[in-house]
């Protein structure tokens, strides 16, 4: 496993990716154990500042995500988002991957029909379990993304890893949805869903939560209960971080001006924009952009 890289807070450690400039690294499990006699100590809990994907081919071990125990179960994805408080304690013979990456790298082609992100927002975690002939395609996949991971920056790079990490993301939606055929989860995450979709076509021009719930035809309030129940989040957080998310992302694969970022965030005020950026991301957007470019000096008030 990677060495700690996590940082103290005020309770609990925030593991973030290495910086500057990377929404991606792949790593690569050969018979990895700790936690166990004779292997290395685990790692302390920590918040993620990223999303993960865990393959497992084989091996054993278990996960505590949010408190909540999970077994390392063979031939399984543990599906991790940001946020969620997680360590790994212990694991014997684990062979697989682990997958982590940005915000940045989730959205990027606003035709696209699917959009698999609601797996990411989900309490604690989920466990999908990968069809046998489907593995080789899976690890196909993944050791390509560890080679663009890999890579120094060109033109191609950003697009290809958008492009593999959706193809990992919607497969593992279509193996949840083959296992569970009635779209899983009971009413409330049926519902998350339907508002995950209209989330993605409207958030730019829709921050006000009621406009969902009239969108969707149910009660503002029952909308908010069921996103909360399902995420964590109620609907004008959803919509709010869905707006950073797509603010962050056009920052770092862009040239856009930090007031053309805002705009087609869905922001009308720059400087309200600059403020509510600061508060997600701890940094103004021009700081942002350039932490992750790897440049210096950029100026302070966004």
């Amino acid at each position: 496993m990677p060495p700690d890289r996590t940082t103290p807070s005020a309770d609990i450690a925030v593991d973030r990716l290495p910086e500057p400039g990377v929404s991606l690294e792949v790593l690569l499990l050969e018979g990895a154990s700790f936690g166990t006699a004779g292997a290395s100590g685990p790692r302390r809990p920590h918040r993620h500042d990223y999303h993960e994907l865990i393959w497992s081919r084989r091996g054993r071990g278990r996960h505590l995500v949010d408190g909540e125990p999970s077994p390392v179960r063979p031939g399984t994805i543990v599906v991790i988002g940001r946020g969620r408080v997680h360590v790994l304690e212990r694991a014997r013979g684990l062979h697989g991957a682990v997958v982590r990456f940005g915000d940045e790298l989730l959205h990027g082609d606003d035709a696209a029909g699917a959009s698999p992100g609601w797996l990411l927002a989900g309490r604690g975690a989920r466990t999908v379990s990968v069809p046998a002939a489907e593995a080789p395609r899976l690890e196909a996949v993944i050791e390509a993304l560890h080679a663009e991971a890999g890579r120094g920056p060109d033109a191609c790079g950003a697009d290809l890893q958008r492009h593999l990490l959706a193809t990992l993301l919607l497969w593992v939606q279509r193996w949840h949805d083959d296992a569970e055929p009635a779209a899983g989860g009971g009413a409330d995450e049926r519902l998350h869903r339907r508002f995950s979709e209209v989330l993605e076509r409207d958030y730019r021009r829709h921050p006000d939560a009621r406009h969902y719930a009239q969108a969707l035809g149910v009660p503002a309030q029952a909308l908010s209960r069921a996103l909360v129940a399902t995420t964590g989040r109620g609907t004008k957080e959803l919509v709010t971080e869905r707006r950073m998310l797509e603010a962050a992302r056009l920052l770092r694969f862009t040239a856009l001006t930090v007031g053309e970022v805002a705009f087609r965030a869905g922001f009308d005020d720059q400087l309200y924009f600059s403020r509510a950026f600061r508060r997600r991301y701890g940094e103004p957007p021009s700081a942002y952009r350039a932490r992750l470019r790897g440049r210096r000096g950029a100026s302070p008030g966004g």
